[in-house]
């Protein structure tokens, strides 16, 4: 697997379409930014680390659904390894209007599209949600 954050979106994504209470991933530093921020922005109910049966540190994430329709309707990788796009704090781009949420790299962690602009800091998008 040569990119783990679009494995982590995938999983969310093919859960959330397949209406699965929760699914898991490997974990790592960033993936559990990403989910804490989704939980953070009402896309997902609750995020857990734990082990699987092999001592493995794992990352489960329960998703939210709204009258048994997913909270996350579309979520898409953004930067990828082939190709990574950088933005500028004034430069960063609005999901769907301002409805959904990006998810960036910056130098003071990851941060959502509208705590960046706040903060006055740029960076990498990863992802986008909505």
């Amino acid at each position: 697997m040569s990119d783990s954050i679009s494995n982590f979106i995938t999983i969310i994504r093919n859960a959330s379409s397949a209406r699965k209470p929760e699914c898991t991933g490997k974990h790592s530093k960033l993936h559990l930014s990403i989910a804490q921020i989704l939980k953070k922005e009402g896309y997902v109910r609750e995020v857990t680390e734990s082990t699987d049966s092999q001592g493995h540190p794992i990352l489960s994430v329960t998703l939210k659904y709204v009258d048994e329709v997913p909270a996350v309707t579309g979520i898409r990788r953004w930067s990828k390894p082939g190709r990574r796009l950088y933005y500028k704090c004034n430069d960063i781009p609005r999901v769907l209007g301002g409805l959904g949420v990006g998810i960036l790299t910056t130098s003071q962690g990851v941060l959502p599209d509208r705590e960046a602009r706040r903060q006055n800091l740029g960076g990498e998008m990863i992802c986008t949600v909505w």
